[in-house]
């Protein structure tokens, strides 16, 4: 058999209406033509759908089974309809997000949490699992937008810039090194440094300070949390380098303290990298100018 959407709809449509009448008026078809493609969809079953001596007008045993299809089929196309109705206005789509900068997870759940009640049709998710590999994944259209801090030139990608963050030395109000004013590259040495675990050339202390300075701890201790290394350093475990607005908005409590990298400071820049492509979805321009606004909240704290 050969079944079309629109005979399931005219089997619908008749079992409801009760008649041909008010099933062609239903269809906005002439009730010779619904008559005509009755007739066809019967040659083609070999079997009658519909008992004809009955009123109002009621489905045969296998018009019944024809008729259950359409009622599992057609929602499920409406469904599908609907959703790229939603996708040609922009009003729903996917966006995958990767994070290249690990701290970055606190910052973004406010910004998810509001762009979610703004579009409640898109759907959201963080690929974690893709941090070491994001700008290719954007590529590959895994992920929809990477937030990173080391833009390249490739081809289809815009890097959209989000707010500037300073990354500050951290360390126990009685560790040594916190009666400096600022912190070079040397004093780290026979430290313990305390990172986020992920590898060095993401971590902007290793990629703008002790790398090119030849620089290397005494020994290095990855945690997960930033409350956890800030618990660890008020502890004096060992030293750490943060986003100068995570330091502020975790605020653990008041037993380490923070200095500048360097004399006159290290100033780095995160951005939101999408496929040009996407430039113009409404959802996409959303999300960014919702996470600017909490930037410049954390930045105002």
């Amino acid at each position: 058999m050969h079944i079309e959407f629109r005979h399931l709809r005219t089997i619908k449509a008749i079992h409801e209406a009760g008649g041909l009448a008010r099933a062609a008026d239903q269809l906005n078809i002439t009730q010779s033509a619904l008559s005509h493609q009755i007739k066809g969809l019967e040659d083609q079953a070999g079997v009658e759908l519909f008992v004809r001596r009955s009123k109002p007008m009621k489905l045969s045993p296998a018009g019944l089974r024809l008729l259950r299809l359409a009622e599992q089929v057609l929602p499920q196309v409406e469904a599908l309809s609907a959703e790229f109705d939603g996708l040609r206005k922009g009003v729903s789509g996917r966006m995958h997000i990767a994070i290249e900068c690990h701290a970055c997870f606190e910052w973004l759940f406010p910004v998810l949490e509001a762009f979610r009640k703004s579009w409640p049709d898109v759907d959201v998710d963080i690929r974690p699992g893709l941090a070491f590999d994001a700008l290719p994944a954007l590529l590959r259209e895994e992920v929809d937008l990477v937030v990173s801090s080391d833009p390249e030139d490739l081809p289809g990608v815009t890097f959209t810039e989000l707010f500037d963050y300073n990354p500050v030395f951290v360390a126990a109000s009685a560790h040594p090194l916190a009666q400096k004013p600022y912190i070079e590259a040397e004093d780290f040495r026979g430290q313990t440094l305390i990172t986020y675990p992920v590898e060095r050339s993401r971590l902007d202390i290793f990629s703008r300070l002790l790398t090119p300075a030849k620089v290397e701890p005494a020994a290095i201790r990855q945690v997960e949390l930033t409350a956890v290394i800030l618990l660890l350093v008020a502890s004096n475990r060992g030293i750490s380098v943060l986003p100068d607005w995570v330091v502020r908005e975790v605020k653990y409590n008041s037993d380490y303290v923070t200095r500048p990298l360097t004399k006159n400071g290290v100033t780095r820049r995160l951005y939101a990298a999408t496929r040009t492509a996407d430039q113009g979805k409404g959802y996409v321009q959303e999300l960014i100018s919702l996470a600017r606004k909490e930037a410049g909240r954390l930045q105002a704290a």
